[in-house]
């Protein structure tokens, strides 16, 4: 009987338990085991060290007591039994697969789904281009004339692009009066830039600034960092093993920026969400039954608040500059869309970085489209602008990622007890004072809220 390899792909997982149909008479599986071994400090390390061989029997699926689809493992060097209830990840280490009982190679690797399937992937990181760097260098050595095309090492479902598919006008004529005030401030972006986002910082500076800010918070010992060169954003919140990180992008950032975006993922997002585990409504199920409004665009319009709130210059320009972006990627291709923001900002990564945004989920950026969450920002922005006077700001953040809008319903129920604060909205009445600051400085006034639900 002919014995077929296998090669299975490496991935995060420390398990090599795979749940087969039992057309399979046999499945033998070369497992690596790993050894302990001390380091002269006296700590240790695992090691590739031996391998183990494990069985599973035809007659795994009749065991007594078993569930369906449930394999026993058997180990030939100690007779101990194992169960495999799930799939977990299987490509830690490096496994090969030998199939017998008489069936084909095309039969044998019909009972395996294809490695990316077996991986559910988030949307922001789905809709990362693998390609970006090498796009990038083309676009620039065509003179801008080239459309990218883009591939995604996960791609995307089209069920999951298609919420953020068609853009809203809504708020284009108070993005553009942000970005032209702006602009007749400091006459192009580039001053606008050398002005207030402060000198560049290195890898060095960027970790002391992040742990410094932590130290502030209280947060030292529950959030991990990590500083990054490929992330499409500035910085944003994941959790790695487990523990709640914040990611960084190393690469052409700002003093003021990176105050900004500390205060807007660690300030707002992470104890939001934090806080949000406190309350009787942090499960979906619970959401749905109380019928609450999504965190967005509350959510994020507060973050963007808080980037720009302890600023002397505290404009949306990027709020203002992401919302007009997907609309107008929304209607053109790549190249025009470059060629368009060229009237607002000539520095090319700069205006490469909107684009890349707005068209992130696309393959085939020639034609019209764009991924339109971005808009969130100004629109959540300006509805808590407008109701300023009215939102309590220390329980919209103590109630975790809700709505303003359901704030009157939950702050009775609401358990207060474990929540945090970040610092700088310790002080409420100097809190509204910056933002009746913002809405100055951005040149907006009571009559453009009117139209603002």
């Amino acid at each position: 009987m002919s014995t077929d390899i296998l090669p299975i792909p490496r991935c995060s997982s420390t398990s090599g338990f795979i749940c087969v149909s039992d057309q399979i008479n046999e499945l033998t599986c070369i497992s690596t085991n790993t050894k302990r071994r001390k380091k002269k400090s006296g700590s240790s390390k695992s090691k590739v060290k031996a391998t183990n061989l494990l069985q599973v029997d035809k007659n795994s699926f009749k065991r007594p007591g078993t569930s369906g689809g449930e394999l026993v493992y058997k180990n030939r060097t100690n007779k101990q039994i194992t169960k495999a209830n799930t799939l977990p990840s299987l490509y830690k280490k490096s496994f090969k697969f030998h199939y017998g009982g008489g069936l084909s190679p095309a039969e044998q690797l019909s009972i395996l789904p294809p490695p990316l399937e077996l991986r559910r992937v988030p949307l922001l990181e789905a809709i990362k281009p693998m390609n970006q760097i090498a796009e990038k260098i083309k676009f620039m050595r065509s003179k801008h004339r080239y459309n990218p095309q883009l591939v995604y090492t996960n791609p995307p479902s089209p069920e999951s692009l298609a919420r953020f598919e068609y853009p809203a006008q809504k708020y284009l004529q108070l993005a553009v009066k942000i970005m032209e005030m702006t602009l007749q401030k400091f006459g192009t972006y580039e001053k606008f830039e050398e002005v207030t986002a402060g000198r560049l910082v290195n890898r060095t500076q960027i970790l002391t600034a992040v742990t410094k800010y932590l130290r502030d918070e209280n947060l030292e010992s529950e959030v991990a960092i990590c500083l990054s060169d490929d992330i499409l954003c500035r910085a944003c919140m994941t959790r790695c093993k487990g523990k709640p990180t914040i990611n960084v992008r190393i690469t052409n950032l700002r003093e003021q920026w990176l105050d900004g975006l500390l205060r807007h993922e660690i300030g707002t997002h992470y104890l939001r969400s934090a806080n949000n585990r406190c309350q009787s409504w942090r499960s979906m199920k619970a959401r749905k039954e109380m019928e609450l409004h999504p965190c967005n665009p509350t959510e994020e319009g507060l973050a963007s608040l808080h980037s720009v709130i302890l600023r002397k210059e505290p404009s949306l320009w990027r709020a203002a500059v992401l919302y007009y972006t997907t609309y107008q990627a929304a209607h053109m291709s790549f190249k025009d869309l470059f060629s368009d923001l060229g009237q607002w900002m000539s520095d090319e990564n700069v205006r490469w970085d909107y684009c890349m945004r707005a068209k992130r989920g696309q393959r085939d950026t020639s034609q019209p489209g764009a991924f339109c969450k971005d808009q969130v920002y100004l629109t959540g922005a300006l509805e808590i602008l407008k109701n300023r006077y009215s939102i309590d700001f220390h329980m919209l953040t103590r109630c975790g990622k809700v709505s303003y809008k359901d704030l009157p319903r939950l702050k009775d129920i609401a358990d207060l007890e474990n929540t945090r604060l970040p610092f700088f909205m310790s002080d409420d009445s100097l809190y509204k004072k910056r933002l009746d600051y913002i809405v100055k400085q951005n040149g907006l006034s009571d009559e453009d809220f009117l139209d603002i639900n």
